[in-house]
């Protein structure tokens, strides 16, 4: 390589990173040049900020004594004023905090209230059911066509097998049926009948409402999803509070996600409070476990536990809720697991029913949806199946539509 080259070589090499360096310069430089731009608009803005600030002031008015002359002064108003005890006003502006206003807290409707809408709106509802029936018991002869005809009829109303079989045979040997075409007649021989089987004589009250009880009282509630769990257990936190019982809500259901959510609203409304799991998915026992802590330390009436809908077919979910019953009673004894079962479901509650019953042991039912519709017959099979008495129903959406089971408005709305 010649020196020519060479020389040419660094010369290229120079010329290069002066022109780096040169483009480094001007950089900076062109940034500082912003940066004051910057800063002396910023200047600027403020100086202009705060003259239309002060021109806005508005200007003490001249006291009328300044506008005397010092002869017509008063001793009292050559006197320096006193000065004005300046009130301290928290605004919004100042603060930025809105204060949002606190709902009051609600008074639910007592238990005599809700049994008179309980059987006014079983007894205004459409049912095929008592029509039915009607329609063929007040025939002059009953063929045993007919008397299958009743049977077909009971079994489409999901009173089921062996309890229609039976109330055929009860129907049939009852003078006032064979022997009788009055409407009345035949309206009260299966009215008579309807209530037998339904049971006038069973304890259907709350483990929680009896004379003595314990406290507290703790209620699990169980059930597959789409039951109306979650709300039955939030209106039977209302039904208590109307009986001015303390109530604290457990949220075991922690695999939906709305579920905890859903329970809060419904305690918030009457100031009961919730015991639930900061994480979504966490263990149910041990939020049940938790849940029961509490409400021992704070000597509340009764705890309810919501659990998450199951269903029925998958057994070690089925084991789950057996598990939060041990877990619990390490606390508190429960004295009552409650089965929601949804009214319009007929025989597929039952089959729902019988795994429940198995893997957790259920002392009452709840039919949710009972507006006295052709399906309300489910109330007989499941207590006859399972031996359990239907305790609560539910006819409505509202919130104080939850109440004690009272078979004779029950049976009085079948009949139409």
């Amino acid at each position: 390589m010649d020196t020519n080259m060479v020389y040419g070589i660094i010369a290229v090499v120079v010329i290069a990173v002066l022109l780096i360096v040169g483009g480094i310069w001007m950089d900076r430089s062109r940034k500082k040049n912003i940066q004051q731009s910057q800063e002396a608009a910023k200047a600027q803005a403020d100086e202009r900020l705060a003259a239309e600030r002060a021109a806005q002031r508005p200007t003490a008015p001249e006291p009328a004594e300044a506008k005397r002359s010092p002869a017509e002064q008063t001793p009292d108003a050559l006197a320096p004023p006193a000065e004005a005890p300046v009130e301290e006003v928290e605004t919004v502006e100042e603060t930025g905090v809105v204060e949002e206003p606190v709902p009051p807290v609600e008074k639910p409707e007592g238990k005599k209230g809700r049994l008179q809408r309980l059987r006014e709106r079983l007894s205004k509802s459409s049912n095929p059911f008592g029509k039915a029936l009607f329609n063929i018991l007040a025939k002059d002869h009953l063929s045993e066509t007919d008397w299958e005809d009743v049977e077909d009829t009971l079994l489409l109303a999901d009173v089921g097998a062996e309890a229609s079989e039976q109330l055929v045979e009860q129907l049939r040997t009852d003078a006032r049926v064979t022997g009788e075409t009055d409407p009345t007649q035949l309206r009260e021989a299966l009215r008579g009948e309807l209530l037998a089987l339904v049971g006038t004589d069973v304890d259907r009250s709350l483990e929680a409402e009896k004379p003595g009880a314990k406290k507290p009282s703790v209620i699990i509630m169980v059930g597959v999803n789409g039951t109306g769990k979650t709300t039955t257990a939030g209106k039977l936190a209302r039904l208590f509070v109307s009986e001015d019982k303390t109530v604290m809500l457990g949220a075991a259901d922690t695999f939906r996600a709305a579920a905890a959510d859903q329970l809060e609203t419904w305690g918030a409304k009457v100031d009961v409070p919730v015991v639930r799991s900061d994480k979504e998915g966490a263990d149910p026992a041990s939020v049940a476990f938790e849940a029961a802590a509490k409400a021992k330390d704070d000597d509340v009436d009764v705890l309810i536990i919501d659990t998450a809908g199951r269903l029925q077919n998958k057994a070690n979910l089925m084991d789950e809720l057996g598990k939060i019953r041990r877990v619990t009673e390490k606390n508190l004894p429960v004295d009552e697991v409650l089965l929601v079962l949804d009214a319009t479901t007929g025989q597929n509650g039952m089959a729902q029913a019988k795994v429940f019953a198995e893997a957790i042991g259920i002392t009452g039912v709840v039919l949710t949806k009972l507006d006295g519709s052709a399906k309300g017959g489910i109330v007989i099979s499941v207590q006859k199946e399972l031996g359990v008495p239907v305790k609560l129903v539910g006819v409505g959406e509202g919130p104080d539509d939850l109440a004690p089971f009272d078979p004779e408005s029950f049976v009085d709305g079948i009949l139409g």
